[in-house]
């Protein structure tokens, strides 16, 4: 007998009950007796029998998929999450989709559509830039969960850290160190994580009496090409600078790159800061101090109470932690 062509009545008939008492069981739709629910089981997994999840959406009304949208399909960090979601799902019977917004509004919002069309339970969004308007009325279509933004009015649907404060904690390292002329290579201008990380930069200098130069303010896209231009630009000007604190580790590597092609030494010359702790930083020569991201995490999370949103139930995120972790990219200042 082929796999595929085992049905509920060869079930029924190995397990000595009824049709309807074996479609209860798989479908769970209703209490059935512990010791009969065990024989139709033992009975479906003998003749190797398994579900048809699209039938039984059908049914039901539901897919037993979720769409996630990530941003940048091949990004470490987004890889990260996305190892994360499915850590989430594990277990609770939902496949995610995933599908890449490529940081373009207009395709996330293409890419979202096209989930919808494939009739998905719920969305996780990872990152991304639609709009406030085109989100709150995407949560009133369908359960969703944001990862990597904190949007008004979501409270409990958001994933995110507190970027201003890893910001924040990654520039006074380099203040702490004797560096007083930090250049800081933006992320996406208009993205919250680059707002945040600038406003945390920002106020770490304003709090230390440095005054914000804006010749050291350069704007990226999170991309170490972006890194690289950037550094080019300082270096181009003749503009002086000990530091950078850069919008990710991507831009991190570009801006390290720049430097080594001059002969500019790293940290000796030239100390560098990242953000998001991607798994290479940790190899790369120097070592990158950075900024922790539990990317993991966050994925693990995010599926989960994306889980109780399609259940009905509410779910509540904790605004997670992001940790400076001190490494050989970061050399102090002994004169000026």
């Amino acid at each position: 007998m082929k796999l595929n062509d085992i049905t509920i009545k060869d079930i029924a008939e190995r397990a000595n009950v009824s049709k309807s008492t074996v479609s209860r069981v798989l479908n769970d739709l209703a209490i059935v007796n512990p010791k009969t629910r065990k024989t139709v089981l033992e009975a479906a997994e003998s003749l190797g029998y398994q579900a048809n999840v699209f039938a039984r959406g059908l049914a039901s009304g539901r897919s037993m998929t979720v769409g996630v949208v990530t941003q940048k399909i091949g990004s470490p960090f987004y890889d990260m999450m996305m190892q994360g979601v499915i850590q989430g799902f594990t277990g609770t019977g939902y496949s995610p989709i995933f599908v890449d917004g490529q940081w373009e509004q207009s395709t996330e919002l293409d890419v979202i559509r096209t989930l919808m069309g494939r009739k998905v339970d719920g969305l996780i969004l990872l990152g991304g830039d639609i709009s406030q308007k085109d989100l709150d009325q995407l949560r009133e279509q369908i359960p969703t969960v944001v990862v990597g933004k904190d949007v008004a009015g979501w409270e409990g649907q958001c994933v995110y850290v507190d970027n201003f404060s890893g910001a924040y904690d990654a520039t006074q390292h380099l203040i702490e160190f004797g560096h007083r002329e930090i250049a800081i290579v933006r992320g996406i201008i208009h993205h919250q994580d680059a707002i945040r990380r600038f406003q945390g930069y920002a106020q770490a200098l304003a709090d230390a009496s440095i005054e914000l130069d804006p010749d050291l303010v350069l704007d990226g896209n999170f991309t170490a090409q972006s890194g690289i231009i950037a550094v080019n630009s300082l270096l181009m000007r003749g503009k002086s600078f000990t530091a950078v604190f850069c919008a990710n580790d991507m831009v991190a590597y570009g801006a390290r790159l720049a430097l080594q092609r001059k002969g500019i030494r790293v940290p000796e010359d030239v100390s560098i800061v990242g953000f998001d702790d991607q798994a290479e930083s940790s190899y790369v020569s120097p070592p990158l101090t950075t900024v922790r991201q539990p990317g993991v995490e966050m994925g693990v999370v995010a599926a989960e109470g994306i889980v109780q949103l399609m259940q009905g139930g509410t779910c509540e995120f904790p605004v997670m932690n992001a940790e400076l972790q001190r490494r050989e990219s970061v050399a102090r200042i002994t004169s000026q």
